[in-house]
């Protein structure tokens, strides 16, 4: 019976923080050093849910909590895609976030990255073939990286965003106005052959324009 008085009035610790995951810790570092040299400043990515069941959008916001903390890597979300140099959708694109997600994509800055995170991003998921459902984003624009995963974690994202793909969009950086006019004409091609397989750009991407 006096237990519950012990209980009460005993001093009781604090439970032992769990460290952070090195690889992560290592991977955040690197990109940091390659943010810093490529920008001189933060890397701004505007996430767009495009039909999503929101596990992915946890994970995601899983990265700016106090445990991962991507901010101090030189990563922030912004609310603008006008400020924004990547891109990130999540979710297979439906019929109804279609114009918003070509809209968003339109309004960035060149150059710009298209990143599909997630399996509903990538090829459609489950949801691949639904009647109101276009597909994965690359049905619609041009997607520079897949993360597939079902949702992937924080880490498994932090490794795709690696070093060389950085490295890459600072060669794309590099390009010429009328290159990056040859793309997004490519792109809008590509979305006028909307359900017939597009064979002849299935090559067509950023690695193209630097050969």
């Amino acid at each position: 019976m006096i237990e519950p008085f012990h209980n009460l009035f005993r001093p009781r610790p604090a439970p032992k923080q769990p460290q952070r995951d090195s690889a992560f810790e290592e991977i955040g570092l690197q990109l940091k050093k390659e943010i810093a040299s490529i920008f001189g400043r933060s890397l701004a990515i505007r996430e767009v849910d495009s039909g999503s069941d929101n596990s992915t959008e946890i994970e995601l916001n899983n990265l700016s909590t106090p445990y991962y903390d991507i901010e101090r890597f030189g990563i922030s979300f912004v609310a603008s895609p006008k400020h924004a140099d990547v891109m990130v959708v999540t979710g297979a694109v439906t019929l109804n976030m279609e114009t918003a997600v070509l809209k968003t994509y339109e309004v960035m800055p060149s150059p710009k990255l298209v990143i599909a995170i997630g399996d509903d991003a990538c090829d459609g998921g489950i949801f691949k073939g639904t009647y109101a459902v276009r597909g994965g984003v690359d049905k619609i624009l041009m997607v520079d990286i897949k993360i597939p995963g079902n949702p992937p974690t924080p880490t498994q994202i932090m490794i795709t965003m690696n070093v060389r793909e950085l490295r890459h969009f600072f060669k794309m950086r590099l390009c010429t106005r009328a290159q990056w006019e040859i793309r997004d004409l490519a792109r809008k091609m590509l979305e006028l052959c909307r359900g017939v397989e597009p064979l002849l750009f299935k090559d067509v991407g950023p690695n193209c324009l630097l050969d």
